[in-house]
């Protein structure tokens, strides 16, 4: 995956924050990569708000038109490690929903708001908030060797990080409720049958593919994207007044971008577009 001097002078021993999150932007897309390969990637704290921030810097960013999440090992993010978390004292009625709101479901919620499209190159094991932060992305791309894992009902636990709200969406609720309920791993391959990826590949394509649909991506009419994101992502929740109303106003602002007005324009001209993403 791409790294920049930047990020290797930026990694020291004593794992900070910019250490286990790697950070490149190469050609307009932003490369994010987990780096905890020791622990196959399960996130911390201070790796999590690290994500958070650069999705948060990749929609202020016009110079950013895409966003790539992947990891460095054999795992992709194999869940939550609390173990870098704040410390606290006793547990009193509400900190358990507030951590999650808070945790999991702001790192959710960071994917699916950035205003770039986000791709996920799943290069290996996906368990948990990580099977989730792959879900929550505008496309999944992963290698053969990759498997998900709704791990939670394994620990007695109820799943966080909106898998109980991405799931259903993705594949429809008996599906969900099968994954969730049984904690099986899933392979890849029949993960891109059930239409939770886009696309699998040979492990040694992941990178170059990745590369690939992010740079088509980064060359494309950035706003009308993100418009086109924002309409799919509210549709699940809307009904067709509602969905109307907001598609014909995603309209009448994306016709206000330089790049409406060149995809017009080139059409007309029997031209390509060349879109700046404004």
């Amino acid at each position: 995956m791409p790294s920049s001097p930047e990020d290797t002078a930026r990694n020291t021993p004593s794992g900070a924050p910019e250490s286990l999150i790697l950070h490149t932007t190469d050609n307009g897309v932003s490369w994010i990569t987990l780096n905890r390969p020791e622990a196959m990637n399960a996130v911390t704290w201070d790796q999590r708000e690290r994500i958070i921030a650069l999705l948060a810097e990749a929609s202020a960013d016009p110079g950013i038109r895409a966003v790539v999440l992947t990891a460095t090992g054999r795992g992709f993010c194999a869940g939550a490690d609390l173990r870098g978390a704040p410390a606290t004292g006793d547990r009193v009625p509400g900190d358990v929903a507030r951590m999650i709101r808070l945790g999991a479901q702001r790192l959710i919620a960071a994917v699916l708001d950035c205003e770039k499209p986000v791709i996920a190159a799943v290069n290996g094991t996906a368990a948990g908030i990580g099977a989730h932060l792959a879900f929550a992305c505008d496309l999944v791309l992963a290698a053969e060797s990759a498997k998900f894992i709704e791990v939670f009902v394994r620990r007695g636990l109820v799943p966080d990080g909106g898998g109980a709200y991405l799931l259903p969406r993705l594949i429809g609720p008996q599906r969900a409720k099968e994954l969730m309920f049984f904690g099986d791993s899933l392979p890849a391959p029949d993960a891109e049958r059930l239409g939770l990826v886009n696309r699998t590949v040979p492990d040694e394509e992941l990178p170059a593919t990745a590369r690939a649909w992010a740079q088509r991506l980064a060359e494309g009419p950035t706003r009308s994207i993100a418009l086109t994101k924002q309409l799919v992502n509210a549709s699940l929740d809307s009904d067709r007044t509602t969905a109307f109303a907001a598609e014909a106003m995603a309209q009448e602002i994306n016709m206000t971008t330089q790049d409406a007005n060149e995809g017009v324009a080139s059409f007309v001209e029997r031209r390509a577009a060349k879109y700046r993403g404004i």
